[in-house]
C-alpha cells in the first residue's frame, strides 16, 4: 500500500526521473494466452513499476505496472507492441478523491484515512455497493488493453479502517476483486495481504509485495513461486544489496525503488 499518490507529484518526478539498470533480467513474457486463458507471469520475471512523472517505456523489461486511469490506451498499445505485458494499477480497497469517479462513491463507504493524502478506507463489508464501482475501473482496464490488474490496498481488515473488518470480510472482498478480474480476461495480483496467501493463492495470478525483505517475510511468499506465478517486489528502505541474494534464491522479482515510484529503480 505504502505508494504515492501519483498525481499530485507528477511536476517533481518530471525534474528527478532516471532509470539505473535500463537493460534488464528476466524471461520474456511469453506467447499470447490462448483464447479462454490468462497471461500467468512466472516467477523471475523482470518488471518496471511506475506510477508517477512522464511514463518511461525504454526499459528493457517484459512486464510494465503502470496506473490505470493516467495511462492512456495509446500508451497500453504502444508498449504492447514492443512485446510487453501491462499491468493496471487500481486501488480497490481505499478511496481517492482525485480520482475521475471519486463522486461515485456513497459516504457512508469511506472510512479513516491509509496514510496517504486523500485517501480513505473503504467498507469492504459492502460488496453491493463496491461491486458495480470496481466492475467500472475493471472495465476500464479491460478497454485499454491491459493483460492484468494489480489492486491496491487489500489489506484494511488488518488496519486501522474506521469499520469492524474482519479477515473473513477481507477474504469475500478479495475474491470479488479476483472475479471481476477474471470474468474480464484480465489476470490479478494479489497486495501484500501475507495472512492470507494459504487462502488466495489459488484464486490470483501472481502477487505484488512491499518491503517483505525489511520485515522479514520474504518467505511467505514461497507459495505463489511453488505454484509457478511470479512474486513483484519492491524495497523502499533497503539497498539492492541487502535483499537480492535472498531475492534470487526466493525466485523474486525485486527491485529497489523510492517511494514515489517513479522510473527510477535498481532490479536484482
Amino acid at each position: 500500500m505504502k505508494r504515492f499518490a501519483a498525481l499530485l507529484v507528477t511536476a517533481l518526478l518530471l525534474l528527478t526521473a532516471c532509470s539505473s539498470e535500463p537493460d534488464d533480467e528476466g524471461p520474456t513474457p511469453g506467447p499470447d494466452p490462448a483464447p479462454g486463458e490468462r497471461w500467468r507471469p512466472a516467477p523471475g520475471t523482470g518488471w518496471q513499476w511506475q506510477l508517477s512523472g512522464r511514463l518511461d517505456t525504454s526499459i528493457d523489461v517484459p512486464v510494465y505496472d503502470v496506473d490505470g486511469f493516467t495511462t492512456t490506451k495509446e500508451q497500453v498499445a504502444g508498449l504492447k507492441k514492443d512485446g510487453r505485458r501491462t499491468i493496471c494499477y487500481l486501488s480497490t480497497g481505499a478511496w481517492e478523491d482525485f480520482r475521475p469517479d471519486a463522486n461515485d462513491f456513497p459516504k457512508a463507504l469511506l472510512g479513516k484515512g491509509n496514510g496517504w493524502e486523500g485517501e480513505r478506507w473503504l467498507d469492504i463489508r459492502r460488496l453491493d455497493a463496491l461491486e458495480p464501482l470496481m466492475a467500472a475501473r475493471f472495465d476500464m482496464c479491460r478497454d485499454k488493453g491491459f493483460d492484468a490488474v494489480e489492486p491496491d490496498n487489500m489489506d484494511g481488515y488488518d488496519n486501522a479502517s474506521g469499520f469492524p473488518l474482519t479477515a473473513d470480510d477481507q477474504l469475500a472482498y478479495n475474491r470479488l476483486i479476483a472475479r471481476l478480474a477474471h470474468d474480464r480476461g484480465l489476470s490479478v495480483g494479489l497486495k501484500n495481504d501475507l495472512d492470507q496467501i494459504p487462502q488466495l493463492v489459488g484464486e490470483f495470478d501472481f502477487a505484488v509485495n512491499e518491503q517483505c525483505a525489511e520485515h522479514r517475510e520474504c518467505e511467505r511468499l514461497t507459495p505463489f513461486i511453488e505454484a509457478g506465478k511470479a512474486v513483484f517486489h519492491v524495497e523502499y528502505e533497503l539497498p539492492a544489496d541487502r535483499f537480492c541474494a535472498r531475492s534470487r534464491e526466493l525466485r523474486l522479482s525485486s527491485l529497489e525503488k523510492k517511494y514515489e515510484l517513479g522510473t527510477w529503480r535498481k532490479a536484482c
